[in-house]
């Protein structure tokens, strides 16, 4: 019995990873409807596996259920996108202040002499691999597991909309930035650089979310994609 209830977690994991893995590499993006059925077929998995890992990525916030039309990859709305921003703002700006705070003991950042070369552009997995570094070093492991939740919902967004070339140069400039400012223990000043570098990025994601939620409200004045009833 035990076995038995092992292999189907084991299943229902393999399943989850291979559908997280569609999602971020944008074999499934915003919007693309599926059944439980296919699912099965393509990763040759019985239906419990495959609901429960559906259930699992439902949770997390990257797939919704459609009544009597299967499941949906979620698109998030503007709205979530600047609430997540909001929320990862207040993560780090904890995470500054502890490090910043003199009753701390001094930071360990080796992160800061590969980040203080300018490059050409960096990519979303960069970007996110450096800010939850950033966090984890402050030594909260409940803020640092929530705060690479987030970045994983953001990262996502990343991929969709291409890096704004006059700026993608500039990133890793702005994370040694910060960084200094940390190591010299200045809050205000790593603060400040913090926001401004993340206020970018929120503002590119913005704007793909608000165009994909004119294209959503156009498509419901026309022909919608047929989903599989299968849910």
């Amino acid at each position: 019995m035990a076995t038995g209830t092992t292999r189907k977690a084991s299943m229902a994991d393999t399943v989850y990873e291979a559908l997280r893995e569609d999602i971020f590499e944008l074999r499934l993006t915003p919007g693309d409807k599926f059944s439980e059925g296919d699912v099965g077929q393509r990763l040759n998995a019985s239906r419990t596996p495959v609901r429960e890992a559906l259930y699992r990525l439902q949770r997390e916030g990257y797939v919704e259920v459609l009544f009597r039309s299967g499941w949906q990859v979620k698109p998030l709305s503007a709205r979530q996108v600047d609430d997540l921003y909001e929320l990862r703002i207040t993560l780090e700006q904890a995470a500054i202040h502890k490090l910043c705070s003199p009753t701390s003991p001094a930071p360990s950042l080796p992160m800061l002499n590969s980040q203080a070369t300018p490059v050409t552009s960096i990519s979303p997995l960069e970007e996110r691999n450096f800010h939850c570094d950033l966090v984890a070093a402050a030594g909260n492991q409940e803020m640092s597991r929530v705060h690479s939740e987030i970045m994983d919902r953001l990262r996502l967004i990343s991929r969709h909309h291409p890096a704004d070339a006059a700026h993608a140069g500039d990133d890793r400039t702005e994370h040694a930035m910060i960084l200094e400012a940390v190591k010299a223990g200045n809050e205000t000043e790593a603060e400040r650089r913090l926001i401004s570098h993340i206020r970018i990025g929120q503002q590119a994601a913005r704007k793909y979310t608000g165009n994909q939620e004119d294209s959503t409200a156009t498509n419901l004045n026309g022909e919608q994609k047929s989903a599989p009833n299968d849910a």
